[in-house]
């Protein structure tokens, strides 16, 4: 007898029921308003640290399951009950996988806590790549990183666009150019401590969705970190670029390409959490809507779309539970396999979303209901952290072993 089971555990099941409580009792009530508002909920983050859903330590325990899933399980239930603040809540891990990813095993520790902060005083992290002529084109970054021998000291000068917490992070995490001559193989990452002079933030985005999330440009002007903020270390580094140099290669991944890999079946996870809002939600809705003496679901063509709307649903979980396993057991992702999980649960948000809007007809055009709400939230999934058509080239580079261009 095989023990293989797709069934979860004890232990993911009741973190499953914990966060979706959570998510229905505290986040669901307070969306529509932080929406509306367009600010960070700090309030709903004060709450989810006092029950000990966001913290370092709620990671590290969920991001050391052997099965990968017990955190994507927990990112589907906090976007479900709403993605700009489900964002807000898991923003700062962003940051803290750009450390953990590139840091020595003594920076991860100083480093990541400070991402997070505690219940009595809860700090933010903030992941800075994206620049405003450099959003998928990572290795086209301007900003600069200098290296000042006298002081140990790193300058960094760059303005940094659409990041997550951006300026209002206590813990930033800087993606700069050391040789631009190599591109993205002349990258390193720096920690930008709290308090340090020279970073601000520069203009505030006013989103079509995620709206509860913050992003903004972060500006950095001479910005003057510690030699020991380099993650990975200098003499790390110099190898680094010195068999870029010689070879042409490093033979080692991006900064920023290495945490964005990691991540994909998270963010996978938070779009299944839109799309299964929204299908459950227009279910509901088909049951109960009466049109011509019976419930609209009913008809085929509404009972066909939802029936068309949990296939792609399930079908992306399982590709987002694949790529998660993957990732907690090392295996290589051979044929992009986490860019396929991303890939296709944004894509199936976008679409659910759409169909659940369709089904409420014009109700669900108004603020009156969620699933418009939803739609704008969703779109995100397509664009951030690699665009669906970034995944496409991933995904095609891996299987033809060609560097498509």
């Amino acid at each position: 007898m095989s023990d293989y089971s797709l069934d979860l555990n004890e232990d993911q099941q009741t973190l499953v029921d914990w966060v979706h409580t959570f998510a229905a009792d505290v986040i669901r009530p307070a969306a529509e308003e932080w929406d509306e508002r367009e600010e960070f909920p700090w309030p709903i983050v004060q709450e989810a640290a006092n029950i000990g859903l966001y913290g370092w330590e709620f990671m590290a325990a969920n991001l050391g399951d052997p099965t990968g899933l017990s955190i994507v399980l927990a990112i589907e239930e906090l976007f479900w009950g709403d993605a700009g603040i489900g964002l807000s809540i898991f923003g700062s891990g962003l940051a803290a996988a750009g450390i953990s990813g590139n840091g020595t095993p003594e920076q991860v520790m100083e480093w990541v806590p400070q991402c997070y902060g505690t219940a009595d005083k809860v700090q933010l992290g903030a992941f800075c790549v994206s620049e405003p002529d450099a959003g998928s084109d990572v290795s086209s970054l301007r900003t600069r990183a200098v290296y000042d021998e006298k002081t140990d000291e790193w300058v960094l000068n760059g303005t940094k666009a659409w990041i997550t917490n951006g300026g209002i992070a206590d813990i930033h995490v800087v993606v700069a150019a050391v040789d631009p001559e190599l591109k993205g193989r002349g990258q390193a990452s720096f920690v930008v401590p709290p308090g340090t002079k020279g970073l601000s933030m520069g203009q505030k985005y006013k989103k079509h969705g995620i709206k509860a999330s913050h992003t903004s440009e972060v500006v950095l002007d001479d910005v003057r970190v510690p030699g020991r903020c380099l993650l990975g270390g200098k003499e790390k580094l110099d190898e680094k670029l010195a068999r870029a140099r010689e070879s042409g290669s490093s033979g080692q991944k991006q900064p920023a390409m290495a945490t964005f890999e990691a991540t994909r079946p998270a963010v996978g996870a938070q779009a299944l959490g839109v799309a299964r809002a929204a299908y459950e939600y227009s279910l509901e809705y088909a049951k109960e809507r009466q049109a011509f003496g019976r419930p609209i679901i009913m008809n085929q063509s509404i009972a066909f779309k939802l029936a068309d709307m949990k296939t792609e649903i399930d079908a992306a979980r399982l590709l987002v539970h694949r790529a998660a396993w993957m990732a907690a057991n090392r295996k290589e992702f051979k044929a992009g396999e986490g860019s396929m999980s991303k890939l296709k649960a944004g894509e199936v948000a976008v679409w659910v979303t759409e169909q659940a809007i369709q089904i409420l007809g014009g109700y669900g055009y108004t603020r009156e209901y969620p699933v418009e709400r939803w739609h704008r939230d969703a779109k995100i999934f397509t664009i951030f952290e690699g665009t669906s058509e970034i995944q496409r080239l991933v995904i095609s580079r891996n299987i033809s072993g060609l560097r498509i261009p």
